[in-house]
């Protein structure tokens, strides 16, 4: 599915020209597709909601008797034509789709870092791929990161094809890398990819080119308690994708309908609790992803919120202008 979903992006880029803009044109495909599980699932939230009455009455009546109370709550299900598993489906459906979209972009990220090393140690300027304010798709929207490959994000190529593709297209232009680096496909393998990776980032830290583009703002280093933050030279971003990802994974998850009562306090009580720790933890997961992953990748998770953003209200507008309307027919009728 990886390379699907890689062929699919590639194909976009091939129209658009641009990864940043065809990761949110990909990102909306996505959301259509999905668009039918998440209405699916609102719709029969919103059934569930309405039947709390008849729920509590079953579980009250039938409080001494789990077995007849689970017959008779798969009737009432079976009547109103509600699927109890249905609010679940969609979070089924877009984690495995998250999962392989997040491979197939770091794919195409890894290739394209790999493509930019190869030109700064033949004495090339790297082609960047920029998107509004960020300067290079591949590497995070930060002013802690630099334009152009660090040695974190190189350690992250892990899949030796890439390297090995990538060395072997160089064909007669390995004759212009620095002298000293001898590179051969055996460099590439499992076994020494990391110590290769790490003579190349020895050998690009002796290139005043690449000195330069990675260098720290002269006073803005700080020693912080956990950690160390640089503001880089020629910084690659403002940190606004992270920051729009945790807001808008919190708007996500203020919009999200709570889970119909069950009925049972305990029950309740901990699912409660479970929605206000996720509605906390999802947004501070997302900063910290979007910090150290690429942008690419911090374009596709806040084009996805927004767009879920837009469909949730548009799914409530909707859903509550029909209630509305069969209420009034229910009324005229009577």
């Amino acid at each position: 599915m990886n390379e699907f979903l890689k062929s699919i992006l590639d194909g976009i880029n091939s129209i658009i020209g641009n990864y940043g803009w065809s990761v949110v044109v990909f990102t909306a495909l996505i959301r259509f597709v999905l668009f039918p599980f998440d209405y699916k699932s609102r719709v029969s939230m919103r059934k569930t909601t309405k039947l709390q009455p008849e729920i509590a009455r079953l579980q009250k009546k039938y409080a001494n008797d789990k077995d007849k109370l689970n017959r008779k709550m798969s009737e009432l299900y079976q009547k109103e034509k509600i699927n109890p598993l249905s609010s679940c489906l969609p979070m089924l459906l877009t984690l495995p789709v998250l999962y392989a979209m997040f491979a197939a972009m770091r794919m195409v990220a890894s290739e394209q870092l790999v493509a930019q090393v190869f030109d700064i140690l033949q004495g090339n300027t790297p082609k960047m791929e920029s998107w509004l304010w960020i300067k290079n798709v591949w590497m995070p929207d930060s002013p802690f990161a630099a334009m152009w490959p660090d040695l974190n994000s190189l350690r992250t190529v892990t899949d030796t094809a890439i390297w090995q593709n990538a060395f072997a297209a160089l064909g007669d232009n390995v004759a212009k890398l620095p002298e000293g680096l001898a590179l051969t496909m055996e460099s590439f393998t499992r076994d020494n990819l990391q110590a290769t990776i790490q003579t190349i980032f020895n050998t690009l830290e002796t290139m005043p080119a690449y000195v330069d583009a990675t260098a720290v703002l002269p006073g803005w280093h700080f020693n912080l308690w956990i950690t160390t933050v640089d503001i880089m030279k020629h910084y690659n971003g403002f940190y606004i994708l992270p920051i729009l990802s945790a807001v808008t994974q919190f708007l996500m998850s203020v919009l999200q309908p709570a889970q119909p009562a069950t009925g049972d306090a305990n029950a309740d009580q901990q699912n409660k609790g479970t929605g206000t720790f996720m509605k906390w933890f999802f947004p501070l997961f997302s900063l910290w992803l979007c910090s150290g992953y690429t942008a690419m990748f911090a374009i596709y998770w806040v084009a996805s919120n927004i767009i879920a953003a837009i469909q949730n209200v548009g799914i409530n507008w909707y859903l509550d202008r029909k209630d509305k309307k069969e209420t009034s027919v229910e009324g005229t009728v009577k």
